[in-house]
């Protein structure tokens, strides 16, 4: 689980910034909010995240993308780390970014964090935090490293550490060694947390395609219940030949791919999606498709790019909310939940989801969003509603509902925020659209 992430000198978030998912003594739906007893400690369920465009909420998102890939795939000799700092302020250019995460898992709480530039890794730090004190693991700065005293004599972790590069986490490399002691971390990047940009395609194409196996059967039951028309969910058998791909790129797959090796493929700008196989020598393909039923009952088949942008959004969300709601113990982040999505379609994901928590849940839903119909004190407790404020330097915060004191738990909370009382929502300075388009013309004529 997410205890809390902090970001520094990324994008639009000049100055430290902390997002936090430790409850606080709010009473609202005080039932199910996971408890961790060893420690004493209330950690959220969910968190929804609102603000105006440009505000920083994507560029949340993309710190928690850019610091999965560093952990988990690394970098490349003599490459450069794609770290993105504040732009605004010339001195943030050459000043390292900082990410930190607390987390909790394999029932251990962890901080992990790094300061990088483009060029290579300035600090690093990992620290089991205990129940009533903290343990440095190890502590890398510029070329040194310090261990705790019993790692000290692990032999193995400085040969570890003396093949890292410049360019590359402590943690990756070590990993990558097959050294064991810090890989519940790295797995926890690797496995726990998920990404959901607005792009992302649906993931678990190959179990679907499989008639018999639960998440397809579920899928398709909760498709015909959210009103997509959908029947159920299939798949047909495409030959190669037939696949709307070049040749060269057919005689490449029937080269790269090995005998049982499958592959999930897809096409723009149809968005047709394939599981491409190959088995005795030969390259098969399956493609996903809908079923609608007719007047009389009976199926008529669906291309999947025919079905509206809506639905195709829901089949890509559904087997996050079907793995959160089955009780995963992985972290979800999502962009944009609410992309083409209508907002009675979205609260029903999200109060299914909310449905199934209690004190031993382990799953957390984290999303960012711009309907406000859902800013409601029925689904969500204050402490679980954030905005993400942009000032006029450009530099972006991060602020949780539940720090302003007048908002009770009886208030319209949708309200203030239009209003601009808690902040997070455009400054328009455009007062009169048409009046624009008619001095602009005007100035065309006068020219």
């Amino acid at each position: 689980m997410l205890i809390s992430f902090t970001v520094e000198n990324w994008l639009s978030f000049k100055e430290r910034s902390t997002f936090s998912m430790v409850a606080s003594r709010e009473k609202q739906h005080a039932n199910r909010v996971p408890r961790i007893n060893d420690y004493k400690m209330n950690l959220l369920p969910v968190a929804a995240i609102y603000g105006g465009n440009a505000s920083g909420k994507t560029n949340l998102f993309k710190a928690l993308s850019f610091a999965k890939n560093l952990i988990v795939k690394g970098t490349q000799p003599e490459s450069h780390i794609p770290v993105e700092p504040f732009r605004l302020d010339p001195a943030c250019l050459k000043a390292p970014t900082l990410l930190c995460f607390e987390l909790f898992t394999e029932n251990r709480c962890y901080e992990f964090g790094f300061k990088v530039t483009s060029e290579k890794v300035v600090e690093e730090w990992l620290v089991e935090i205990r129940k009533t004190t903290e343990k440095e693991l190890y502590h890398r700065q510029g070329e040194q490293i310090r261990f705790a005293p019993e790692l000290k004599k692990k032999q193995f972790l400085q040969f570890a550490f003396q093949g890292t590069r410049d360019n590359q986490l402590f943690l990756t490399n070590a990993v990558h060694q097959k050294v064991e002691t810090f890989k519940p971390i790295y797995k926890w990047f690797r496995d726990k947390l998920v990404l959901i940009a607005p792009d992302s395609r649906f993931g678990p194409l190959e179990i679907v395609l499989q008639k018999d196996h639960p998440l397809s059967q579920q899928m398709s039951k909760t498709l015909s219940q959210l009103d997509t028309g959908i029947a159920r969910l299939g798949d047909e058998y495409i030959e190669l030949e037939n696949l709307p791909m070049p040749e060269k790129l057919q005689q490449q797959l029937m080269g790269d791919l090995s005998e049982g090796e499958r592959v999930d493929f897809r096409i723009e700008p149809d968005q047709d999606r394939f599981l491409i196989t190959k088995k005795d020598g030969r390259i098969k393909a399956r493609k996903l498709v809908s079923y609608h039923s007719n007047t009389q009952g009976k199926e008529i088949r669906f291309e999947i790019k025919h079905e509206s942008d809506g639905t195709r959004r829901a089949i890509d969300l559904l087997p996050a909310f079907l793995d959160l709601i089955g009780g995963t113990d992985r972290v979800y982040a999502i962009d944009e939940l609410d992309r083409s999505l209508h907002t009675l379609l979205s609260q029903a994901l999200l109060n299914g989801y909310l449905g199934s928590v209690d004190q031993d849940t382990r799953s957390q839903l984290l999303f960012t969003t711009h309907d406000v119909l859902l800013m409601d004190q029925k689904i969500f407790r204050r402490d679980e509603m954030w905005v993400t404020e942009r000032d006029p330097m450009g530099c972006a915060s991060l602020i949780a509902f539940s720090d302003y004191k007048d908002i009770r738990s009886d208030k319209d909370i949708r309200k203030s925020y239009l209003q601009g009382r808690i902040g997070g929502i455009p400054r328009i300075l455009l007062s009169d659209l048409s009046n624009q388009r008619f001095t602009d013309k005007a100035q065309g004529d006068a020219s």
